[in-house]
Parts: C-alpha cells; sequence; structure tokens
C-alpha cells in the first residue's frame, strides 16, 4: 500500500478549532465528474475528508475546491483505502459515501439531527438506486448492488475488512433504526457501464479468492448462478422492473460464477 497526506488547510471546515460533530467521507477513483455533485451536497457536514486512489484524471482539483483535507494515495485494496479515509476524520460522527451518490437535503437535515440525539452507534440509509435515468426500485441486495447500507456511524464503530472488493465490515456497538429519507446512487450510466463494472468486479474478486486460497466448486457456483438469479429476479422482486430486472438478475448470479472462473483459468489478472 502507498500512503498519502492529508492537508492541513481545509478550504470548508467549520469548527475553527472546536471539536468535529460531523465528517462527510468520499472515497474516489478517477471520479472528477461525479465529485461535483457528491461533494456540493456534503456541505452540511462539519468536514470533508477526500480519499483519492491512484487517480489520473482531474479529480484531486475538483476535490480540493471543496475541502483541503484531501488524502491522495494508492490502496490497491479498497478496505485499506476507506480505513485510511475513516482515520483521517475528526468527527465523532462520519457519513461516508461514494462519488456517485448524492444526499438529498432531507436527508442532511434528518443526518443533523441524528447524530444530536441518537443513542445507537450506526444507522442504515435505504439508497434509490438509477441507472442512467432509470430508477430501478427492485432486485437490489446482493452482490451487485444493494437497496440499503450503513453509512452513518460514530467514528470507531466501523472497520472494512481486508479485501479488494466488497470487503467485509466488523461493527462496534448497537446499530440504531434506519433514516427515513434516501441517498441518491447513480449506479451505472447505461448497460455498457453495468458490463464494464462486472468485469471489474470479478477480476477483483478472482484477486481476493487468490489471495485467501481458492477454497471453490465449479458446481458450488453454478448453484449460486441460480440462487442468486433467484433471489434478485423473484424474492426481491426484479421482475417488476421488466428487462431491466432481468438484467439486474443476470449480473447478479454471474459475479460469483465469472469470478471463480477468472480465478482459476487466468493469472493474476486484476482488470483494467
Amino acid at each position: 500500500m502507498t500512503s498519502g497526506t492529508v492537508s492541513q488547510a481545509p478550504v470548508q471546515d467549520r469548527t475553527d478549532g472546536a471539536s468535529v460533530a460531523l465528517s462527510a467521507l468520499v472515497v474516489a477513483r478517477n471520479e472528477e465528474e461525479a465529485l461535483p455533485a457528491c461533494l456540493e451536497a456534503l456541505g452540511f457536514a462539519d468536514e470533508i475528508v477526500v480519499v483519492l486512489d491512484r487517480c489520473t484524471d482531474q479529480s484531486e482539483a475538483v476535490a480540493r475546491r471543496y475541502t483541503g483535507r484531501v488524502l491522495a494515495g494508492g490502496w490497491p485494496i479498497e478496505g485499506d483505502r476507506r480505513n485510511a479515509g475513516i482515520d483521517a476524520c475528526r468527527g465523532a460522527w462520519i457519513v461516508e459515501v461514494d462519488a456517485d451518490e448524492i444526499v438529498s437535503p432531507a436527508l442532511a437535515a434528518e443526518i443533523r439531527d441524528v447524530i444530536a440525539a441518537s443513542a445507537f452507534d450506526w444507522h442504515s440509509v435505504a439508497i434509490d438506486n438509477y441507472v442512467g435515468d432509470r430508477h430501478v426500485r427492485n432486485g437490489w441486495g446482493a452482490y451487485f448492488g444493494v437497496g440499503s447500507k450503513n453509512i452513518l456511524f460514530r467514528k470507531g464503530a466501523k472497520r472494512w475488512g481486508a479485501q479488494r472488493v466488497h470487503p467485509s465490515l466488523d461493527w462496534t456497538g448497537t446499530g440504531g433504526p434506519r433514516l427515513s429519507a434516501t441517498l441518491t446512487h447513480r449506479v451505472d450510466r447505461d448497460i455498457f457501464d453495468m458490463v464494464d463494472r462486472l468485469n471489474r468486479y470479478t477480476s477483483e474478486r478472482a484477486a481476493d479468492m487468490r489471495a485467501e486460497g481458492l477454497n471453490e466448486t465449479l458446481g458450488r457456483n453454478l448453484r449460486r448462478f441460480v440462487s442468486r438469479f433467484y433471489k434478485v429476479y423473484i424474492r426481491r422482486k426484479g421482475y417488476r422492473e421488466g428487462e431491466w430486472g432481468f438484467l439486474l438478475a443476470l449480473m447478479t448470479a454471474l459475479y460469483p460464477l465469472l469470478s471463480y472462473l477468472k480465478a482459476r483459468l487466468e493469472d493474476g489478472k486484476t482488470g483494467r
């Protein structure tokens, strides 16, 4: 891992040396197009911390228009870079979002209310997932996307595992009720992006599987293909989304099978 350094001259920091109630954390890689909308919506936080992983575009220049607390470096392991961001946050509470996610004014107001009164250590938020302009409401909740996640937590309550993709989570404390407002997630721009993401994710998962010791079989992953498709398309009502729901179920089902095949058949490739 190559670490980065945090600028000590925040552009957007309302604390003036006082204790920080709420930090907003964004972890990104080459997200110059998505970052402005994401960071603009985080002005309700006392500080914004941006972690930039191996960026080759203008992401750092964009981030520094909103905050001086920018951590730029290289972390091949997703869990490592997310933990680096958590460690850099000074807030008693942290709201962690991705560059393609936008906090609405209603959610921002609810977050401020919750951290002022909550006796719990983390809270989940429901997600409105979009592919392009299409709001895909049903079918999330497996490998290829989620319908909710715990984005609001006290510092010290959340640690990410050492995986390249979909890292595990270790929680300390007690979870509270889900917030009522939702988070907007621009998952993919189009079907091409969905397929590209599947390729990246399965390559990274294959690298994790090789590192952990490949203890899988083709038969097990064929069964997962069937069970995951059924879970997304039937149990999570992906069929209500028509052909989009079928596509989401197919991507979700292919994820473990392609990951296994890449781990078995490719020689350490991790995608582009």
